[in-house]
């Protein structure tokens, strides 16, 4: 296993007692805390089992999930969906979030000012759902979760230790759209999400 490039602080809660995923999307409210939310339709905070193994970590809504206010519902979430019912999960088993909870203008991508003011709260939904597996889709949250500016291709197929967890890099499925001949990379990656969830639990 190869350890991450950075560590990063504990979660800043909300309190004593256990956190949850309500009190971090109560603290987020309606977010104005960049320029992002003066064009959003609707916040994006993630969707699937607070207990989940296996957490997937995109950049940022598109323009489908920017509407139903729901991650990866587009055309690359129904390929992210086949992609986790291949190792026999459905998306209610798994969580789904993105580092950035708004969307972006024209789908750029995130600036880092943005990414500063946002991904607090990832690292909360992270602490709070304590996954086994943490699966990067994309260049984009690849280098963030990780602080590096590695190319995923240099980093895919390689394992981190990340938050407690295991991080696996992967090619965002909306790059699989333009590029189906790496879906075989993307399958060799999920074949190792899977070995990892069938390992021993780090659990104590």
């Amino acid at each position: 296993m190869t350890a991450a490039p950075a560590a990063f602080p504990p979660s800043a809660g909300a309190g004593p007692g256990p956190e949850t995923l309500e009190a971090v999307r109560g603290d987020l409210g309606e977010c104005t805390r960049c320029k992002l939310h003066a064009g959003r339709t609707t916040l994006v905070f993630g969707v699937g089992s607070p207990s989940a193994d296996l957490v997937f970590v995109g950049e940022a809504p598109g323009r489908d999930e920017d509407r139903q206010g729901i991650p990866f519902v587009g055309r690359a979430g129904q390929l992210l969906t086949r992609i986790i019912a291949s190792i026999g999960l459905s998306r209610d088993e798994v969580y789904i979030a993105n580092v950035i909870k708004c969307r972006p203008p024209n789908n750029r991508n995130p600036e880092p000012g943005e990414v500063a003011t946002c991904e607090p709260f990832l690292f909360r939904q992270l602490d709070v759902i304590q996954p086994r597996v943490v699966v990067a889709l994309g260049a984009f949250a690849v280098r963030t979760l990780l602080d590096t500016d590695q190319a995923i291709s240099r980093l895919r197929g390689r394992v981190f230790d990340y938050r407690g967890a295991k991080l696996v890099p992967t090619f965002h499925p909306a790059f699989l759209l333009r590029s189906p001949e790496r879906k075989r990379d993307v399958w060799e990656d999920m074949k190792r999400v899977r070995a990892l969830l069938a390992g021993p639990s780090s659990a104590p």
